[in-house]
């Protein structure tokens, strides 16, 4: 599709993560396993936590959120490019190719999460006896709404610069998903306004959400240091480390997509950076987060023996109907 007008332009074509056949059927099982776990984890720590009164608490109210916000931008690229391997379809329609970049910028509202999710752990390693007044049930609605409010402002301005673009040289992506900057790479208009847009507004993100974190857990550690019982702090250390161990990976990798010269961008090394923050890290945050959590455990084998309860008075019931009608 060569000399196209934007207005003109119906369908991309994905190149996706490899061309090799023989990888086709494998990786098409492998993406099957990984989502499956993201929904199986994240939709079950939803449930998991509304239906547990125990879990109703600032805490899990973000990483509730946090869990919906994983399946949604997961949802958004991880289907399509399942599509690719088995049926080795990558036409992705213009309407489709907006709407899987506004999603996939869901990613923006979890860096937000991010940061209220230490900002609560701040309040309650630091100031223990003042954090149901700290974290109140307005103030966590305001951080959870402020986190949805900018990530879906900012996800519109993206779709709408890039989608404003005129795309005349081709309509191949060099990539599994319609992400900005391999949209960008195909543009024959004048991309400099959107490179200043994407470097200042992910810029903005990461600088001001990991600034948050990184002041929040130099409290934390501090306020840890003090405490007298060895055993209190391996634990508080063991929490704090699996939570900036995902951090880490996420901010890792936002950084490296998306805050490196245009001139230096390598779309084949980007693809494997893309795969950690729309597939593995919503697989592992249920893990990282909640799975290792007593409380969560608690939960989850309390709701275990209550369906079993129900079961077997099912049963029950089930055996005295027949024994009755004989």
């Amino acid at each position: 599709m060569h000399k196209q007008n934007i207005s003109e332009m119906t369908e991309f074509v994905l190149v996706g993560l490899t061309d090799v056949l023989e990888l086709q059927i494998p990786l098409f099982i492998i993406f099957t396993v990984i989502y499956f776990i993201i929904l199986v984890g994240n939709l079950g720590m939803i449930v998991l936590i509304l239906l547990d009164s125990r879990l109703h608490t600032p805490m899990y109210f973000f990483l509730s959120n946090l869990s919906l916000v994983d399946c949604v931008y997961a949802s958004a690229v991880t289907p399509k490019v399942m599509v690719g391997f088995l049926t080795g379809n990558k036409i992705i329609s213009y309407n489709v190719c907006a709407a899987q970049m506004f999603f996939a910028a869901f990613i923006i509202i979890e860096a937000f999460l991010l940061a209220s999710m230490a900002f609560d752990r701040h309040a309650a390693v630091c100031k223990p006896l003042h954090y149901t007044t700290t974290m109140t049930n307005t103030v966590c609605v305001l951080l959870v709404a402020g986190s949805y409010i900018i990530g879906l402002v900012q996800s519109s301005i993206h779709v709408a610069f890039t989608f404003h673009l005129s795309f005349c040289h081709s309509n191949v992506i060099n990539h599994f998903f319609c992400d900005i900057p391999p949209l960008l790479a195909i543009s024959c208009s004048d991309i400099y306004t959107n490179e200043i847009l994407l470097f200042t507004l992910a810029g903005f993100n990461v600088v001001f959400t990991l600034f948050v974190i990184l002041i929040s857990y130099l409290f934390i550690f501090v306020a840890i240091l003090r405490v007298n019982s060895a055993e209190g702090q391996k634990k508080a250390f063991s929490t704090c480390t699996s939570h900036l161990t995902t951090v880490s990976i996420f901010y890792g990798t936002t950084i490296f997509m998306y805050l490196q010269p245009g001139s230096s961008h390598s779309m084949d090394t980007d693809k494997m950076a893309s795969v950690f923050y729309t597939t593995i890290i919503p697989m592992l945050n249920p893990l990282v987060y909640s799975l290792k959590n007593k409380e969560v455990k608690s939960a989850f084998k309390k709701l275990l023996k209550k369906q079993s309860i129900h079961c077997t008075q099912s049963i029950n019931c089930i055996f005295e109907i027949m024994q009755n009608f004989h």
